[in-house]
């Protein structure tokens, strides 16, 4: 069911911190809130997000941002706000990272997350992470959420965005809390279809990039990355689904010709995607054919950043401001919109049945959320 129809959007309004360029947002925005507040503390990603959505963007550090300020811009009393969502700077749990998660100042703001809920008391709060956030490495962080925020009902759970309408496996660790006096149950989002999307329907109707390395003039952020002779050479000899054991051992890098094949090395080195397949998570390194699988399917060349931002389900009328490095770093750490959307649309349903708009349809049924605290 659409919900959008039953939508008082003065009502229903969300803050979002840690917002990056947006994609929580235009999720969100998507699922019938009206974003009346975010704050992020990187000033290009912000600057994406105003230009793209609203000038309710702010450049701010959660760790000096106060209730008393965030009641003022909001105009709103505590306890009013429908939701607040984000997700904490992730990488101090990075895969990559052994132990690196102990004592990354970082994930500090994953505290600084759960004070601002316990001081604003919305309704429902969004709490997106990594997978490994909800694993091993961050178990003492949702045990300590779950214990200092008592007066919500936590609802985590793994989400495969692919289930949502992307091209691409990204796993990704939620909580959605609902404040205890809310009559209403939050359930898992249904898959949007059976069916993956792939690659090659995320990338339909692109075309090249420039050879020169400029923008493309009608899709903005579609610039080919510079690329040696050399690596271009090897990646030739890569098929789709392949990666670094593909390349003619003469041609391989130095630390490949010591690995073995078939057990060593990381297997996504040199990777290229495959047109009916789906992309893996897609970082801030996709278009280096050393940072990963985020080879073009049929091109020699990496991914864009218009195709990276279309397989995280960006519109192209989305623009990335900022220096190359700034534009990967956004799209790789952004929120996927289509999944925000989907969980937004769920929040958004518990928020009109515990209005009394809509009736529970499923009131009676035993099969809800089976992972909640």
């Amino acid at each position: 069911m659409d919900f959008t129809d039953f939508v008082d959007k003065d009502k229903y309004s969300v803050l979002e911190g840690f917002s990056g360029p947006g994609g929580m947002s235009l999720g969100l925005q998507r699922a019938g809130f009206e974003i009346i507040l975010a704050f992020d503390n990187d000033e290009k990603a912000v600057e994406t997000h105003r230009r793209n959505l609203s000038d309710r963007c702010i450049v701010a550090d959660a760790a000096k941002l106060q209730a008393k300020e965030l009641f003022r811009l909001l105009q709103m009393e505590k306890g009013e706000l429908s939701l607040f969502a984000g997700g904490p700077p992730c990488q101090g749990f990075s895969k990559q990272k052994r132990n690196a998660h102990a004592g990354d100042p970082r994930n500090g703001l994953i505290f600084e997350f759960i004070r601002l809920v316990n001081e604003l008391e919305p309704r429902f709060f969004i709490f997106e992470n990594v997978a490994i956030f909800g694993q091993k490495r961050g178990r003492k962080y949702v045990c300590e959420m779950n214990l200092a925020l008592a007066n919500y009902k936590l609802f985590p759970h793994f989400y495969n965005a692919a289930d949502y309408g992307l091209a691409q496996t990204r796993q990704r660790f939620i909580i959605v809390g609902v404040r205890r006096d809310q009559r209403t149950t939050f359930r898992i989002p249904q898959p949007k279809s059976d069916c993956w999307k792939t690659v090659g329907e995320a990338l339909a109707g692109l075309p090249s990039p420039p050879e020169d390395y400029s923008d493309h003039p009608n899709f903005p952020n579609h610039q080919r990355a510079r690329v040696t002779e050399l690596n271009i050479k090897r990646f030739s000899y890569v098929p789709q689904g392949g990666g670094w054991q593909d390349i003619p051992y003469k041609l391989r890098l130095a630390c490949h010709k010591k690995v073995d094949t078939i057990s060593g090395g990381w297997p996504d080195v040199y990777g290229r995607l495959e047109w009916d397949g789906q992309c893996p998570t897609i970082t801030g390194g996709f278009d280096s054919f050393t940072r990963g699988r985020y080879g073009h399917p049929l091109k020699d060349r990496p991914l864009t950043p218009r195709e990276a931002a279309r397989i995280q389900g960006f519109p192209d009328w989305y623009i990335f401001y900022g220096n190359r490095g700034d534009i990967r770093s956004q799209i790789g750490n952004a929120v996927p919109p289509p999944l925000a959307e989907a969980v937004g649309s769920e929040v958004m349903r518990c928020l009109l049945v515990a209005d009394g708009i809509i009736e529970d349809e499923m009131e009676n049924n035993a099969c809800l959320q089976l992972d909640v605290f």
